[in-house]
């Protein structure tokens, strides 16, 4: 359960979310009970492009680096990196699934929101570099899809 504080019209309420489902939530304000009907915003989902695959029967470019950059394809595969800081709430995938480009990978608390994190590339995930209840910093690497 979480308890928040609201100001409405210079008053001050105690509010605690008991349950929350979907668009429905179980609310208790100073002492009473409600259940009220919650209407989202919906929120762009930020996406980032990756560089283009190399096309059949032409050798891929190659260049020679110290470090990767995120969202560039390595010899081990995909960077997949975060966006924002935040924390990792949940992980959709493990080691070896196949995912498609759009896929929900995991969801993260950044800026006191929940963000969808999506496969940028069609891959197998050949690393997971994170937890559920990590902190991450803007670019840490999330996951290597190859």
């Amino acid at each position: 359960m979480k308890k928040f504080k609201f100001t409405l019209n210079g008053k001050e309420y105690a509010v605690e979310v008991k349950k929350y489902e979907g668009e429905n939530a179980e609310v208790v304000v100073d002492g009473n009970e409600y259940k009220v009907k919650v209407q989202r915003e919906e929120e762009p989902v930020q996406t980032f492009k990756a560089s283009p695959r190399p096309k059949a029967g032409t050798a891929p470019k190659v260049e020679t680096k110290t470090k990767a950059t995120p969202g560039e394809t390595t010899p081990g595969g995909f960077r997949a990196c975060a966006p924002l800081p935040g924390t990792i709430m949940q992980i959709f995938v493990k080691e070896g699934d196949v995912v498609k480009r759009g896929q929900k990978l995991l969801m993260y608390e950044a800026m006191k929101m929940e963000n969808n994190f999506l496969a940028e590339v069609d891959g197998t995930i050949k690393e997971i570099k994170v937890r559920v209840g990590d902190n991450i910093i803007q670019g840490a690497l999330l996951f290597v899809i190859g």
